[in-house]
């Protein structure tokens, strides 16, 4: 499977009581943080090398994949001369290889990708893109093979977004009907969960570190007939907001959480 890159390094506003101590990948959904979660989902379907982009609070990342082992095992350490750390349980993402990539505190999306490019190998051709703020139970094998059979340069999953305001059904300049807060909405958007050609970064992509990659590099790949769409009808969810952090702890809790179904019966850490 090609490698997943996430994009990392935003400051992540909108939910900043629990931001400003963490970065929004690093805040936790249980007890391991979100961008675990979404590595999780993708390492079900055999991806087992990743690259974030790091910016905002690199510092958290760093301590966390630098200790990973130690803060999901039982450890002893012995102290003195012949010091050493003795780890108790094997960890589940034990053949996790995970780049830890500075691409800038201030650097935009699209900067941020280009710069962390180097880190693909050269058998690379094609690697899986993402934002380190929503999970999904996105069939990421069928992406790739929807990507492939496309023949494009990028290709993005399409997802109904959750209904957020009450929906108003109009006829000839008249309300027909109300519905309270649909479950999600009938449209499309950007879902993330991207598959990229390592063209695309060539092609579009420049070490600017104003350059966001929804704006430019986007539309100049649609208008080159370079951009397809993956539908996915199943469950996505961002976390922007403290209530929508709320929904994904409480799902969580619950047992069934929509993201996990293809997950490994030991890794629901």
């Amino acid at each position: 499977m090609p490698p997943l890159m996430i994009l990392c390094g935003g400051k992540g506003t909108r939910l900043r009581d629990v931001t400003e101590l963490l970065p929004k990948p690093m805040v936790p959904i249980g007890e391991q943080p979100i961008v675990w979660h979404i590595m999780r989902s993708y390492a079900a379907f055999g991806v087992n090398r990743f690259i974030l982009c790091l910016g905002y609070k690199r510092d958290c990342f760093v301590d966390y994949f630098l200790n990973f082992h130690a803060y999901a095992s039982d450890v002893t350490v012995q102290l003195g001369r012949h010091h050493g750390i003795t780890y108790h349980d094997e960890a589940v993402e034990a053949d996790w290889e995970v780049t830890l990539a500075n691409t800038g505190i201030d650097t935009m999306t699209g900067g941020r990708v280009a710069i962390a490019a180097k880190h693909l190998r050269e058998t690379d051709t094609s690697f899986f893109l993402t934002y380190g703020d929503a999970v999904s139970d996105i069939d990421i094998a069928a992406s790739l093979a929807f990507h492939r059979r496309s023949g494009k340069l990028i290709t993005v999953a399409a997802v109904h977004p959750e209904g957020r305001f009450g929906e108003m059904r109009l006829k000839d300049g008249c309300v027909h009907g109300f519905e309270e807060k649909p479950s999600r909405v009938e449209g499309f958007i950007n879902g993330g969960f991207m598959v990229l050609e390592k063209a695309f970064v060539s092609r579009y992509l420049a070490i600017d570190k104003d350059l966001f990659f929804e704006q430019a590099p986007m539309r100049r790949a649609m208008a080159d007939n370079q951009m397809a769409a993956y539908p996915h009808e199943g469950f996505w969810q961002c976390m922007d907001t403290p209530r929508e952090y709320q929904l994904l702890n409480d799902l969580w809790k619950s047992g069934s959480a929509p993201w996990t179904a293809r997950w490994q019966p030991d890794a629901t850490v």
